[in-house]
């Protein structure tokens, strides 16, 4: 008996050719990555100028060295652990998050995780883009006294988005690529960074709330504390939309603990970044307080003000590696998900049309809004939306016992109707509404002093608590709602369900849509 030949991986593309797939199932033999490159797209994206600057708002919000040192871990770690599952749909599937959620929010459901995407690319891609160009017009002015006016910041912007928008139009792998020199040469450049500013840290930095502080003053610590380690933690969330474009190049088979196991250790490593941030930040506030005025704070200028003049062509460097980094990773997975939403358009003219409209937002934030104001406040609303989201997701992939079916994901993407996700007219109610409930209290909840206050967000005493109370309420509404209403037993797989019931309720099959049948 002779054994069937297996079907062997096809050769690796070329870097320059133009990735093929959208967000259709990545065939087997196409996938080939592993969970280090996870590891080294996930954290390639974050180790970056970028995270710098989110790095700084500890000290911008009055903290000391050392409490800011502890709101950045908070936000680290509890982030990273609310990010790491979602890093199983990618080789699960083969496909990206917003298409596996329909199988928790339905077919026409997963354009929730399409908009999410969306705005944290957009958010994200704006921040790489602001912190680098300012990086590279400060450092020219500095080196070669290139002028510091509009016209240069406007070249420096157009000029680097252009890059990145170049990037992400070749591919996946591309992207990888560029983020196996940003994780070495980066993290080289900021521990270079350590070395040239040692000698002026000094880890007993006090902030604002000091034992001699005003009671008004030390009213504020706990609302800027939870206020500052939101702002770090929504640097790990805002993976959670785009960690399965990246992962779905793994194949299924890779154990699931590695993948996982990934995604948390990409974003623990981030310290590096958050923690230079901080420190210079501290430093910043001690010798040229200007930087740090909270009415107009500029974390780059301060950053080039208090450095030895060796290290602003390191400087340079970090923002370009980092910013292409950040900002490919950002704007990749809108464009292939996008692409998907609106199927005349392809993987690379989707991309196209969200990096132009990024672009146009980037101009709109740094010239004529509040850069530091839009930044913090986009940011909480971005994870006090997507974390419940995250949470209605895995807690669907563990009363799934990690099963799906990649045909039926694929319905809403090639116009069809039907199949195990259909639910009610394309939509899962109750994910939906444990979805849109927890995401609506947690705004309303929010509290972010002198910037947005939700009709709730005094109900802490001035905490901000969106957070918690949005990853309770969806976990305990959307558990409640799949037993009180069963989904259908065909949507759990041969192993049927974990923790909630099922109903026998029949699935339709998936037909054409009549504009298609009858094209």
């Amino acid at each position: 008996m002779t054994s069937q030949p297996t079907e062997s991986p096809a050769p690796a593309p070329s870097l320059t050719e133009v990735e093929p797939y959208g967000v259709e199932r990545i065939p087997d033999a196409e996938r080939t990555a592993t969970p280090f490159d996870l590891f080294r797209v996930a954290f390639g994206g974050a180790n970056t100028f970028s995270t710098c600057v989110l790095g700084a708002f500890p000290i911008l919000f009055g903290l000391s060295f050392r409490q800011g040192l502890a709101a950045t871990v908070l936000g680290v770690l509890a982030g990273a652990l609310i990010l790491c599952p979602m890093a199983v749909f990618g080789p699960a599937n083969g496909t990206n998050n917003a298409v596996s959620s329909s199988a928790h929010l339905g077919v026409h459901g997963r354009v929730v995780g399409s908009f999410l995407s969306l705005l944290t690319a957009v958010a994200f891609f704006s921040i790489s883009v602001w912190s680098s160009g300012d990086a590279l017009v400060g450092g020219a002015h500095r080196l070669f006294g290139l002028s510091r006016g509009t016209l240069s910041y406007v070249v420096a912007y157009a000029l680097f988005a252009g890059l990145v928008l170049a990037v992400c139009v070749y591919g996946f792998r591309f992207m990888l690529f560029v983020n196996k020199i940003a994780v070495t040469s980066a993290t080289a450049l900021f521990l270079l960074g350590a070395v040239a500013f040692a000698g002026d840290f000094d880890p007993s930095y006090e902030g604002s709330f000091t034992a001699s502080a005003d009671a008004a003053t030390q009213a504020m610590f706990w609302p800027s504390f939870i206020g500052a380690a939101l702002i770090v933690l929504s640097n790990p969330v805002s993976f959670g939309a785009f960690l399965g474009d990246w992962s779905r190049y793994i194949p299924a088979d890779a154990p699931r603990r590695r993948v996982v196991g990934a995604a948390f250790l990409s974003q623990v490593a981030t310290l590096l970044p958050f923690v230079f941030g901080l420190a210079t930040a501290s430093i910043i506030a001690t010798k040229a307080p200007k930087y740090v005025d909270p009415a107009a704070p500029d974390f780059v200028g301060g950053l080039l003000a208090i450095s030895p003049g060796w290290f602003f062509l390191p400087v340079c460097l970090l923002a370009l590696i980092g910013g292409m980094s950040t900002g490919t990773t950002a704007l990749y997975g809108t464009g292939l998900d996008f692409s998907s939403v609106f199927p005349r358009l392809s993987r690379v003219r989707a991309t196209m049309l969200v990096g132009v409209v990024s672009i146009a937002f980037i101009f709109v934030g740094r010239f004529a809004l509040d850069l530091v104001q839009s930044i913090s406040t986009f940011a909480t609303m971005i994870i006090t939306c997507t974390t419940p989201w995250m949470v209605v997701m895995i807690l669907g992939f563990f009363t799934r016992r990690g099963w799906y079916d990649p045909d039926a994901l694929q319905v809403f993407n090639r116009r069809q109707r039907g199949g195990r996700y259909w639910f009610t007219h394309g939509w899962n109610w109750r994910g939906m509404t444990a979805w849109w409930v927890s995401a609506a209290l947690g705004i309303l909840c929010t509290d972010i002093p002198g910037q947005f206050v939700g009709p709730l967000g005094d109900l802490a005493n001035g905490v901000d608590i969106s957070l918690p109370l949005s990853l309770a309420v969806a976990a305990v509404l959307y558990l409640s709602l799949l037993w009180l209403f069963p989904e259908p037993r065909a949507a759990y797989g041969p192993k049927g369900a974990r923790w909630v019931r099922t109903s026998e309720i029949p699935v339709p099959p998936i037909t054409e849509t009549p504009a298609l049948a009858t094209a």
